[in-house]
């Protein structure tokens, strides 16, 4: 709740003071006043004061005395002037000193008033976007990952190392492990956290916009430009860039982004002035990017400009034992959230979730738990509350697939046998229906239809 402010106000003539301390109070302001500068100066070395209106002419000083001492003692401290006619000149040059505004005598109170509710409003907003920056800090310090697995520990050192430096990163990963999570904690821990984190997903946008949204474009560079935009890597500049499913670009746009990581620079869409790029690049996928090198979807140069630093967090189904404590801490964020009461996962629910392989990994456990608090009724959450139909069948149709391997094949196949008769099954249940199975399945629909292809599988 935003505090009231305080405000001085200082000034010799009586009449002036009342006025302005009478219309401040109606406002709810707390108002304090004097008609010396020097009285006004030690109130001000005091601290406290978010706003001060004073006179230009004192008795023992003038009102540019009082705004350098509000510089000196209370940078944050915002002052008003008020002047006569014939010393706007010298107000002006008031501004220079740091003076938020003047008015001129005789002036509107209502034109005063307007004045200091846009300095409270600024004052607050300022207040929001500390404690908003302060939260995002703490949420995304390496304290608030959540896990006991010795990989996923590992994976944290490296990126704490690796937060402290400026190099070009490339997080691997299946879907909902947490990729972005990881790319946020590299960001709002290393040196250029007070700068700009500006995302895009690759995979969202088609070729045309997608160059435009990152590049930016000059007016007239297309049809329907009608102005200047900027794109993402100006828009982060002295900060970072986060490029989600970078293994989605296309050639084109993988020269003009081989650019940026080797020169530094970069042209908006119809420009004619390059552009420097001071952008720290942090890039994730789940594609297999030396594969796709090799079958000449990406290039090779490209690649081991962004493998620099290659961080790979393992599926939720190699994070055993991060299952339940991941279940119990969403369990608790969202009872609090939809302000439920207290609940505990059952004996049975838990096995299941041990057993179950998550090929949505930590997403669809999240979702999974969301959906359970949501739709529980007892302080127990039971299994068929956390499995929608046919997700615990697929947790031992998983074993099943796994025992029945041949010749002990290796793992990458096993998994990929699974994946495939699961999304059949998937499909199967939602008659066909892609948008639902890819969201039952914690993916989107274009990594549905990208596995489909891979898995030969013809649904789609």
């Amino acid at each position: 709740m935003p505090k009231t402010p305080k405000i001085l106000i200082v000034d010799d003539e009586p009449l002036m003071r009342v006025s302005i301390s009478d219309a401040l109070k109606e406002d709810g302001c707390e108002v304090s006043e004097t008609h010396l500068g020097s009285e006004g100066i030690n109130l001000i070395r005091d601290g406290g004061i978010d706003i001060v209106i004073t006179d230009l002419r004192l008795p023992d000083t003038d009102g540019i005395e009082v705004l350098k001492s509000c510089r000196r003692y209370s940078p944050e401290t915002m002052v008003i002037l008020i002047t006569a006619f014939g010393c706007v000149d010298t107000a002006v040059e008031a501004m220079k000193f740091g003076a938020y505004d003047y008015v001129t005598k005789p002036f509107s109170m209502d034109e005063l008033l307007l004045m200091i509710k846009r300095i409270i409003r600024l004052r607050d907003l300022e207040e929001e976007n500390r404690l908003l920056k302060s939260r995002i800090e703490g949420r995304y310090d390496f304290s608030g990952i959540i896990t006991k697995s010795e990989a996923m520990k590992n994976l944290l050192d490296k990126v704490k190392i690796v937060s402290q430096t400026d190099s070009t990163v490339l997080i691997q990963g299946e879907s909902g492990t947490g990729k972005e999570l990881i790319a946020n904690a590299i960001h709002y821990n290393c040196p250029r956290k007070d700068g700009p984190f500006v995302k895009i997903n690759c995979a969202a946008l088609p070729e045309t916009l997608l160059e435009a949204e990152l590049f930016g474009y000059e007016k007239g560079a297309f049809t329907g430009a009608v102005k200047l935009k900027k794109g993402r890597f100006e828009l982060a500049h002295k900060g970072s860039i986060f490029l989600d499913e970078v293994g989605e670009l296309t050639l084109s746009i993988q020269v003009k982004l081989l650019r940026v990581l080797q020169e530094k620079e970069f042209d908006r869409l119809g420009g004619t002035q390059t552009l420097s790029a001071d952008v720290r690049i942090i890039c994730a996928t789940q594609r297999d990017l030396k594969a796709e090198v090799h079958r000449g979807n990406f290039r090779e140069d490209l690649y081991y400009r962004l493998n620099v630093v290659p961080l790979t967090i393992p599926p939720l189904r190699e994070r055993h034992g991060d299952i339940l404590l991941l279940a119990n801490h969403f369990l608790d964020y969202f009872t609090e959230q939809y302000e439920k009461p207290e609940k505990k996962i059952s004996m049975e629910a838990c096995e299941k979730l041990l057993k179950y392989p998550f090929p949505g990994n930590v997403r669809e456990l999240e979702n999974a738990v969301e959906r359970a608090v949501v739709l529980s009724r007892g302080p127990e959450i039971a299994a068929w509350d956390l499995f929608s139909e046919g997700m615990d069948e697929g947790a031992d149709e998983f074993f099943n697939i796994m025992g029945k391997a041949k010749n002990r094949e290796n793992l990458s196949k096993a998994i990929k046998g699974f994946e495939r008769q699961y999304i059949l099954k998937v499909l199967e249940e939602t008659k066909g229906n892609k948008s639902l199975a890819a969201k039952l399945l914690g993916v989107s629909r274009k990594t549905l239809w990208e596995k489909c292809k891979l898995l030969d599988i013809i649904k789609m």
